[in-house]
């Protein structure tokens, strides 16, 4: 027998559940699926679970310096990894059910629980349950990439999903990918003890960043004992008494990285293959994502994707942003759309980088006049008296409107930081706005209008 509903959404992402209670809200009768826990990745094996880990990593390496500040510990500084882990379970678990109570709370919402798949535009399957609708919401995220790599089938891989498992110290932990979430999990656990390897395919660290803004993470890492291996063409992975070899590329007098356990943060995939998309009609791109138009609509009328199946964003600010752009546009006549947003990012490295709009390299390619101000974190009394000074600010504003082009904020908070030149740049104003504002002494926000007060041209 079919039930049918006014509307379904497959998925308990960031997107899922807010949009949800926004039908329910408006008198619809909804059903949403969740074939694995409730929240998605932020909650479970993103975002939340490894930022506490981050937070975990934080104050074991503030142990370690602790002489620094004149604070004496007595005796090596141990980290009880099984504690680690049982922190993070409790605060990443409590989150799940908090989202699970949530949509089971809501009052015009049916939940179901396991793997939905299409059997026309207007019906999905979950288990026994056939569902109906006239719109249909795709949340179903994202899972890291295993890639084809000799020698990779016949050794074990972690992968972001199943470090959460993880409740030992590793001898030395090979990281495979040097941008966001290889960086962070290789210094994480280099902080909690491990000899750490990064090692990236490419010329250097987070290759969508400029050179200088690579390279300074690259220093950060490296003063920390990471070995950091660029340039690795050819890798290939092969089991040795025990350990884990990872050969770095093919040529004469190879290089290799023996340790004792890998984990492969080479990039992310969408859940988007065993869902009968076919059968809905909804077209995907050659990597899996779901092809959507400016207001999160696919080719079939009455089905969305949000989220990270989407191929529009890879956070969960842009995932819960495609939530707020499809609820204005079906419940409040606002015709919101993706290309309203800013990009905008931070990778949770300590210290972060907190990133919005385009790089110095990306503005000058759009042709542009430009001025830019860079400022060391040496020069911000605020990262100087924490004793974490490391890093610099850079903003790129358009020599002509003087509106805000982007900015780079690798210090101390500069995740935080970085938002006050974002709203700014959805305002649209001249970057004098903040260069003439009064800011609170002594904190790192205070020097964004010095430094904005400096803007040099580039030639």
């Amino acid at each position: 027998m079919t039930q049918r509903f006014d509307a379904i959404i497959i998925g308990t992402g960031q997107a899922g559940p807010a949009l949800a209670a926004r039908l329910s809200g408006a008198g619809m009768q909804v059903a949403i699926i969740e074939r694995g826990r409730f929240g998605g990745t932020c909650v479970n094996t993103g975002c939340i679970p490894t930022k506490t880990l981050v937070a975990s990593a934080y104050a074991a390496r503030l142990a370690q310096r602790a002489a620094e500040y004149g604070v004496m510990i007595d005796g090596p500084v141990n980290v009880d990894m099984a504690r680690v882990k049982a922190r993070k379970d409790e605060i990443s678990g409590r989150s799940s059910q908090g989202v699970e109570q949530w949509v089971r709370g809501l009052e015009h919402c049916t939940v179901f629980e396991g793997h939905a798949r299409f059997e026309s535009a207007q019906t999905v399957r979950v288990g026994n349950a056939l569902l109906e609708a006239e719109r249909i919401f795709i949340n179903v995220g994202g899972r890291a990439l295993v890639p084809a790599m000799p020698g990779l089938d016949q050794v074990p891989c972690l992968t972001n999903a199943t470090m959460m498992d993880v409740d030992f110290l590793p001898e030395h932990l090979i990281v495979i990918g040097g941008s966001y979430v290889g960086l962070e999990f290789g210094q994480m656990y280099r902080r909690f003890g491990a000899r750490v390897t990064i090692v990236e395919k490419g010329p250097r660290l987070i290759a969508r960043e400029d050179e200088d803004v690579s390279q300074a993470v690259r220093e950060i890492l490296e003063a920390e004992g990471i070995d950091v291996q660029v340039a690795a063409n050819c890798l290939s992975v092969r089991s040795e008494a025990g350990n884990v070899v990872v050969g770095l590329d093919c040529a004469g007098g190879a290089r290799d990285v023996l340790g004792s356990h890998l984990l492969l943060a080479v990039g992310r995939v969408p859940n988007t293959d065993d869902l009968g998309l076919d059968k809905a009609g909804v077209e995907t791109d050659a990597r899996g994502y779901i092809r959507v138009d400016e207001q999160l609509r696919t080719n079939v009328s009455g089905i969305w994707a949000l989220g990270d199946c989407n191929g529009r964003g890879a956070f969960t600010h842009t995932s819960y942003n495609d939530y707020e752009i499809v609820a204005a546009n079906l419940l409040d006549g606002d015709p919101r759309k993706v290309s309203d947003r800013i990009q905008a990012y931070a990778m949770y490295i300590d210290p972060p980088l907190g990133r919005v709009g385009m790089t110095l390299t990306e503005a000058k390619q759009s042709g542009r006049k430009l001025l830019v101000g860079n400022r060391p974190m040496t020069r911000v009394g605020r990262a100087v008296e924490k004793g974490e000074s490391q890093g610099f600010m850079r903003v790129v504003v358009d020599a002509q409107s003087h509106e805000i082009l982007g900015a780079a904020i690798l210090g101390v908070t500069g995740d935080e930081v970085v938002h006050a030149l974002l709203d700014v740049m959805y305002a649209k104003a001249p970057y004098t706005t903040i260069s003439r504002a009064m800011h609170i002494h002594p904190t790192v926000s205070e020097l964004v209008p010095t430094l904005l007060q400096e803007m040099q041209p580039v030639v």
